[in-house]
């Protein structure tokens, strides 16, 4: 039962899986929202500039009616009126033409906004597929399509009824105006009948509009499996940044192994702790080179006595080196006392070999601040 519930699309899509799914021209669309506005937009221009552009019409057919002398012996002439009488009819229906780009344009903004998709230009032969085209039509998404046309062409019908019912009488009258008259009340009337037949479209884009981004989020709904995938492949596979991490730190040890032959002094625990400190000319405090414990503690031992660099016993020194002190960074300004009693034997252990003399006593009973030292490693 568990293996079925991980193939089971249970999950919201992620973040991820919107992104990629944009970038292959998937995102939310509504063919209504776009037919509603284009179909209101031609209604309004209708009953804003309808009366003129019917006026200009009628003129136009005017025009394109006489036919003077000159044109009849002038063949080419009928040419040039041509051309005139379309390019006003085409000024005539600017307004209407250009209304209706600007509002196909908007409407993706009102569900996906506007989605250039590379992915979605290129071919695909899964298209041509005739069984595939046959199960679209047999889907759960074709008989909503289905159910929408029959509800969409009721609605329309009825409300075509409706108001031509109303307005059956207005109708009848423009058989007793005049042409002008009359031309101007039928766009009137078939502007407002446009425009009343449009706005039932409202009830259909309402529903369509919810159920078409509750459809798109439902299609990319993941597996628990895929959700597990993708958060692998972005965080990274834990063995793989298991081992990335281990050798990141083998890293680090041989560098820092590397520098223990140019540390000043190994500070020691006696066996479970070491640290190798460097303080030469120029720098403003001593400087950690290295520190460890347990084998690396003894690793760090045995490169210092291969490079006769001085060691000393110093516990409680050793720990707080080891806990508060950072590699290649410079010591607590709070042990700098216990670092310099270090330091001082070391210089004279120098002299002593340069010089010979009486042989250097190791500093014993080293004063280290208690804060610093783990409450564990007390005593």
């Amino acid at each position: 039962m568990a293996e079925e519930s991980d193939l089971e699309k249970t999950e919201a899509a992620s973040a991820r899986r919107l992104e990629q799914a944009r970038e292959e021209g998937q995102v939310p669309r509504s063919r209504e929202v776009g037919t509603f506005l284009v179909l209101v937009v031609a209604a309004a221009a209708f009953w804003l500039v309808g009366p003129w552009m019917v006026q200009r019409v009628a003129g136009i057919f005017r025009r394109g009616l006489i036919v003077d002398h000159g044109m009849a012996t002038e063949p080419a002439l009928m040419l040039v009126r041509l051309a005139d009488i379309s390019l006003d009819t085409l000024l005539s229906f600017s307004p209407l033409f250009g209304a209706l780009i600007i509002a196909a344009l908007l409407s993706p903004f009102f569900v996906g906004s506007w989605n250039f998709s590379p992915k979605a230009l290129q071919p695909d032969l899964s298209r041509l597929d005739p069984l595939k085209g046959l199960s679209r039509l047999v889907s759960w998404n074709g008989l909503v399509e289905l159910i929408k046309a029959v509800v969409k062409s009721s609605l329309v019908g009825g409300v075509a009824i409706l108001v031509l019912w109303s307005e059956s009488g207005d109708l009848l009258a423009m058989f007793a105006q005049s042409v002008e008259v009359a031309l101007s009340s039928a766009g009137q009337l078939l502007s407002f009948s446009f425009l009343a037949i449009v706005s039932a479209m409202l009830l259909i884009v309402l529903v369509d509009v919810p159920f078409q981004i509750w459809q798109y989020h439902d299609k990319l709904k993941m597996t628990r499996e895929e959700v597990k995938k993708e958060g692998r492949e972005l965080e990274g596979n834990p063995e793989v940044k298991g081992r990335i991490r281990q050798l990141q730190r083998e890293a680090a040890r041989k560098r820092m192994m590397a520098a223990v032959p140019a540390a000043d002094v190994i500070v020691t625990n006696p066996s479970h702790y070491a640290v190798a400190l460097a303080y030469k000319a120029g720098m403003g405090a001593p400087k950690l080179l290295a520190k460890g414990r347990g084998e690396v503690a003894l690793k760090i031992r045995e490169i210092g006595a291969a490079h006769a660099v001085p060691t000393v016993e110093a516990a409680p020194l050793a720990r707080a080196l080891y806990r508060h002190a950072e590699l290649d960074q410079e010591i607590p300004v709070a042990l700098y006392g216990a670092v310099a009693e270090v330091l001082a034997y070391v210089y004279q252990l120098s002299s002593w070999r340069e010089a010979g003399g009486s042989y250097p006593l190791p500093p014993r009973a080293i004063a280290v601040p208690a804060e610093l030292v783990p409450e564990a490693l007390h005593g």
